[in-house]
């Protein structure tokens, strides 16, 4: 039971960092770990992150929009767009008879830290209110088919996937980003955690408990953090947080 506890402490760390700063899914670090050093089963372990991603995430968003740094209109929008485009990707998935992207969110964790790191996002809240609300609309939508399906082909990189865009195509400044995403991941991890528990049955409840407590405190931990930095420090701190992530996960993956 003890080993247990530090094992699930550990990845709770990590996912409630990566939450926190980056909007990242817990899935991408609880995952791997418990799969490693506990041997939960991996339809079990994935239920149990995202079951620990759902208030870790929720925790996270208020903070975010306490802090006025989360656009609720186009995130439920694109909401909506990820969940049924993850079917239509789930759908497309299970006719092509191929596992070779199973490692993509670890890469992608690793790439985008780099790039926080080296080209920091430094969009201001002004150059976002100067995008008209019809053309956000119509790129939340358009973004959150293209994420969904991508996350519902691949597996994984959900969080990831939409801080990335979110930075990169729809022009938002980082902050508001994350908020953004820990909002959207928050349904969307309730969504995955119930359908998981409801095919595969109950998991491990000691386990299912360490891990969305420890989550839980260090994306409340992280989130506060976030809303205080400066833009230049949140890039940096993310960029790290995200690239260490990165390599733990590969790391752990080949233990």
């Amino acid at each position: 039971m003890l080993f247990t506890f530090i094992i699930c402490f550990i990845a709770g760390i990590g996912a409630g960092l990566g939450t926190g700063f980056a909007g990242m899914s817990a899935a991408a670090v609880i995952s791997p770990m418990l799969i490693t050093f506990l041997g939960i089963p991996a339809y079990e372990a994935v239920g149990i992150a995202l079951a620990s991603d759902v208030l870790a995430s929720a925790v996270s968003a208020y903070t975010y929009g306490k802090n006025k740094n989360l656009d609720i209109r186009n995130g439920l929008v694109m909401m909506v767009a990820v969940l049924l485009f993850t079917l239509v990707g789930s759908w497309v998935s299970s006719l092509v008879p191929s596992n070779t992207m199973g490692s993509f969110s670890v890469f992608m964790t690793m790439m985008l830290g780099i790039k926080f790191i080296v080209k920091p996002v430094m969009t201001t809240k002004e150059a976002m209110g100067a995008v008209s609300a019809k053309k956000r609309f119509i790129q939340s939508v358009i973004c959150g088919m293209a994420i969904g399906f991508i996350c519902g082909f691949i597996g994984a990189g959900g969080g990831m996937m939409m801080l990335l865009i979110l930075t990169s195509v729809l022009g938002y400044e980082l902050k508001t980003a994350v908020g953004t995403s820990v909002f959207i991941m928050a349904f969307t991890a309730l969504t995955g955690s119930v359908s998981h528990f409801v095919i595969g049955g109950m998991p491990d409840i000691p386990c299912l408990v360490f891990c969305v407590l420890s989550t839980l405190l260090w994306a409340r931990i992280a989130a506060r953090f976030a809303n205080k930095a400066s833009a230049v420090t949140l890039n940096r701190a993310t960029g790290i947080v995200l690239l260490v992530l990165g390599i733990a996960v590969l790391g752990a993956k080949f233990f």
